[in-house]
């Protein structure tokens, strides 16, 4: 019996897979659990236009990721630091700082957590790019200009 499969088995498939299996398997396991459902026309009907949307969507993802990230690249951020005799810094800049400087500066939400700098931060003055993953195939950066205090 052929089984279009609602939920990711073990050892069977993943979501949306159309997988051939026993019809007491089928009967006793996957339709009373709600795993999968039958095979058949309807429902293979609804699984591509399922598929469709899902790409559309995902498409649309992509698109404005790609549009953040250009945004995100034409635009600066400043942030101080407390810096000593000549010109050494104290500590070091974190990405929860730049995300609240650029929330504050450039009105723009950014995920600290997708932010990729340097192990410990940034730690020198001066002007510094910033990667910031903004999709799994889009990543953009931003200017982070560290002044002295």
């Amino acid at each position: 019996m052929k089984v279009i499969l609602l939920e990711d088995v073990k050892s069977l498939g993943k979501k949306g897979d159309v997988v051939n299996v026993s019809d007491g398997y089928a009967r006793n396991m996957i339709l009373p659990k709600k795993l999968g459902v039958e095979a058949n026309s309807k429902n293979m009907n609804d699984l591509k236009l399922q598929n469709k949307h899902a790409e559309k969507v995902a498409q649309e993802n992509l698109d404005n990721a790609r549009a953040l990230a250009e945004e995100v690249g034409s635009k600066e951020v400043t942030v101080t630091l407390k810096t000593g005799e000549g010109g050494r810094t104290f500590g070091s800049v974190s990405a929860k700082e730049i995300a609240a400087a650029a929330k504050e500066q450039i009105d723009m939400e950014l995920d600290k957590k997708k932010m990729q700098l340097p192990e410990g931060g940034l730690k020198t003055l001066g002007v510094h790019e910033v990667k910031i993953k903004f999709h799994p195939k889009v990543t953009g950066t931003l200017k982070v200009k560290v002044a002295g205090e």
